[in-house]
């Protein structure tokens, strides 16, 4: 084997194909790869960190080149485009982004997941992607990255995997309930569903892979059966069970080889062991293996081409493994004959008669590799052994009292060893389908909340959590009212994280040992076990005891915020291993030895404080300690207690969990846990219908607000209504006015031309009158002149008698 650190090399030579296989690491250990994928070719191969950082490993030309830095973890990868430089990578914050890895620039941006995306499936033309997440899967189309579908389900239904099949426009839709959907891609019509099996263990499926024809659908999941189905007729053609060694299926791919024609015989199988086993699906022989117990799996890629396999090991390095150097069988032609396994109706079908075992003893080891050869020495005991001795024999072939031995020189089990350890010391049973039952029953209504109390960071963990509670609380009723059971679990579930099972088991296994006779004054804390940590620390500290009842301190603030949350407050994650290795070797009392141990330890301090409040933040918060000095002390209080007061002789010894099924749960009040959960459940009625008439309520309000939205609609309709006739009564008043002073107008006119008129024919008549007078006057004057001629002709009147003549005469004739 060779191995090459790329550590923080952007481009170098990365692979040497006569090797069989290549380990790849980074020089930081905190530095992990993720994910890969394989081009169309098979020749090259994306891999991604959980730095960001994006590897391409060309097998061909020898070479790995960094081709981007995205700087968030990827979630998965596809470099099977049509424009074969591009590769698309799903980030930690749900987005998916397209780059070049030529030009290493951005080409597209893709949103619109709310959930992290699990796997990326590009169609067989590399135009179009399905990415799925655990919530939604949505459909893109890669020449324009703009999303064309979107499959949105029920909460209560997860997506297990939405991916294209091979050479076809069909997409394959699995679920968490075992339903199986095959659609339209271009119309997103269904064009069957696969029937779910009625008979036979529910596997839960988790793992899917299918030919390269596109017939055949190989599926896993919590169990060590596969589910063999034709595509073609619909039906589950055989069902494979894997070696005992197989308890649940992680992934599923199958080889191709060269005289297949699209539908591949062998079927690469990886395990929660992290040993990914190949059968032939028709002979169910196992032809090889890849990885062990201590050089774990955790994913896989095939090439296209089917002459390598890429592996990332559970110590976040990359193997190649070249297929052709580990077994012969494959690339052999096919027998001459094949014997096909058909069933009757999809409705008859019993999976006993379908079922086929995968016989082991027809293993193909790989060639072995040039190096050295590390030998195995089994430990045995002596013939003539004890009962003492075989008490103290563990599965796997430990000893503990070998194990406590090795544990007291060191300190510490080996890191690389202290789950194996672990597991062997506390006698796990590995009920995988009584866990299964409890988690089948669905999320426990106690800690559907639980993220407001207890909010985590990581979604993972916060899912996690919630699931092994909600296990624990279908398990007994008491632990759907206990507060400080996530307290508990948590270190726990982080650390067994991918393995929640074991977690259980553990957390299980702890609380029916080291929790002894917690629940007794449930849902006080447990006053019995607290006295047994005070007498202890009366007998040995009587100094500090005294100090502490001076400051009205009592063991519920100094003893038991240590062991609600098994000193994960107060300890780091090493020194919490450290201390849990000396726990779980020991007594279950030596937990309760621990705790004053941990106290005394922290003597000076505490005789210094004297406030509550203080108490209150040491015992929740790390604090400088020695603790070989504590583990030494915990050691020297175990051995040195009297008999009265030891803890040990008050406390059962230690009991593993049962096989098969877990045993009944019921040290505690019953009747306080029940009046508590009608309690909680009448509170949960109580939200429920507080909540549905709160929605009705809403739904009410919303529809006052669009009574109110029309009504607003109307009075401004009336408004503008009443302004358009308002203006029209102002414009006919205008008008009136207009034709009121018009018709005024026109009468004066004709008044003024009547009277102009008038006074026309008054001056006509006037001056008629006055040639009337005129002439009247001209006749007066021609007849005065008339007598005035005939006077001057009268010369014998007198002048008195002319002037007296003119006198009488009118004036208007006077001369």
């Amino acid at each position: 084997m060779e191995v090459t650190d790329i550590g923080n090399k952007e481009e170098g030579k990365g692979i040497n194909k006569r090797r069989l296989r290549l380990t790849l690491t980074l020089q930081a250990k905190t530095v992990r790869f993720l994910h890969v994928a394989f081009d169309t070719t098979g020749d090259s191969f994306l891999a991604g960190d959980h730095h960001g950082n994006i590897y391409v490993f060309d097998i061909s030309r020898n070479r790995f080149r960094l081709v981007q830095k995205t700087g968030q973890a990827c979630t998965a990868l596809a470099f099977s485009l049509r424009r074969t430089t591009e590769f698309l990578v799903a980030l930690a914050d749900y987005t998916i982004k397209c780059f070049d890895k030529d030009t290493k620039q951005l080409v597209s941006w893709m949103r619109g997941h709310e959930g992290a995306v699990s796997s990326i499936s590009v169609h067989s033309s590399g135009r179009y992607a399905i990415s799925t997440s655990s919530d939604t899967a949505q459909l893109w189309d890669l020449d324009t990255f703009q999303r064309k579908r979107k499959l949105n389900i029920r909460q209560s239904v997860g997506i297990q995997r939405v991916f294209f099949l091979p050479l076809s426009n069909t997409i394959l839709s699995c679920f968490s309930d075992d339903s199986i959907f095959a659609w339209e891609s271009d119309t997103l019509i269904c064009k069957y569903q696969l029937p779910v099996p009625d008979c036979g263990p529910k596997i839960s499926y988790k793992a899917f892979a299918v030919t390269r024809d596109g017939k055949s659908l190989a599926a896993g999941g919590r169990s060590n059966l596969l589910h063999l189905w034709c595509l073609d007729s619909k039906q589950l053609i055989r069902v494979i069970q894997m070696p005992t060694q197989v308890r649940t299926v992680r992934q599923l791919e199958f080889l191709p080889d060269s005289f297949d024609g699209g539908a591949s015989q062998t079927l690469g199988v990886l395990s929660q062991d992290g040993v990914m086993r190949f059968i032939n699906i028709h002979t169910c022989k196992l032809l090889f293996h890849m990885g062990s117990h201590d050089d774990a799996i955790t994913t896989a890629a095939v090439s296209p081409n089917g002459r390598h396999v890429v592996a990332i090991m559970d110590n976040g390095s990359i193997n190649v493994y070249i297929v052709q150097s580990l077994t012969q069988e494959v690339n052999k032609p096919p027998p001459s004959q094949v014997a096909v396994v058909s069933g009757g109706g999809a409705d008859d079908q019993d999976l006993s008669n379908l079922k086929v075992k995968v016989r082991s003893e027809a293993v193909q080891r790989p060639a072995k590799s040039l190096g050295r050869r590390t030998q195995v020495k089994v430990l045995r005991p002596p013939a003539g052994s004890t009962a003492e001795d075989k008490e103290n024999e563990l599965p796997a072939g430990l000893n503990k009292k070998r194990l406590v031995a090795l544990l007291k020189a060191f300190g510490e089990y080996p890191a690389k060893y202290r789950m194996f350890v672990w597991r062997s010391l506390l006698c796990l049973p590995e009920n995988y389908a009584a866990y299964s039952s409890l988690t089948d029953k669905g999320l426990h209504s106690a800690y559907l909340a639980l993220n407001d109390k207890y909010p985590i960071k990581s979604h993972k963990l916060q899912r996690g959590l919630q699931r092994v509670l909600s296990a624990f609380a279908h398990w007994a009723a008491i632990f759907g009212e206990v507060e400080y059971l996530p307290l508990v679990a948590f270190p726990f579930v982080k650390l067994f994280q991918n393995n929640p099972m074991l977690c259980f088991e553990v957390v299980a296994t702890v609380i029916v040992n080291w929790g002894q006779h917690w629940f007794e004054y449930f849902p006080n804390p447990p006053l019995n076990i607290l006295s047994m940590a005070e007498n202890v620390l009366a007998h040995h500290d009587k100094e500090l005891l005294q100090h502490l009842v001076d400051c009205g301190i009592t063991s519920q603030l100094y003893v038991w915020p240590l062991l609600e949350t098994l000193f994960s407050e107060v300890l780091t994650r090493d020194e919490w291993l450290r201390v849990f290795d000396n726990i779980f070797s020991n007594h279950p009392s030596f937990l309760l030895m621990t705790c004053v141990a941990y106290i005394t330890c922290c003597r000076e301090p505490l005789l210094l404080c004297s406030q509550k409040q203080d108490f209150e933040y040491f015992f929740h918060h790390r604090n400088n300690l020695d603790l070989g000095a504590m583990i030494k002390e915990a050691y020297r209080l175990m051995g040195s207690t009297p008999a009265d007061i030891h803890p040990r002789t008050m406390l059962s010894d230690f009991t593993p969990l049962t096989k098969g099924q877990y045993p009944v749960f019921n040290h505690y009040p019953q009747f306080i846990v029940d009046y508590q959960s009608r309690e909680r459940e009448k509170i949960r009625l109580q939200e429920m219908e507080y909540l549905r008439e709160r929605n009705i309520l809403a739904q009410e309000e919303e529809k006052l607000t669009q009574q109110r939205a029309k009504l607003a609609a109307m009075k401004r309709e009336l408004k503008v209504k009443e302004l358009q006739l308002l203006d029209e009564t102002k414009r006919r008043f205008l008008k009136h006015q207009q034709d009121l002073r018009a018709s005024q107008v026109q009468r004066l006119d004709q008044e003024i031309s009547r009277k102009i008129d008038l006074r026309e024919r008054e001056t006509a008549a006037a001056v008629q009158d006055l040639e009337v007078r005129q002439m009247e006057l001209e006749a007066q004057r021609r007849r005065l002149e008339q007598v005035t001629n005939s006077l001057h002709s009268c010369s014998f009147l007198s002048p008195s008698l002319l002037l007296l003549i003119h006198f009488s005469l009118p004036s208007s004739l006077s001369l």
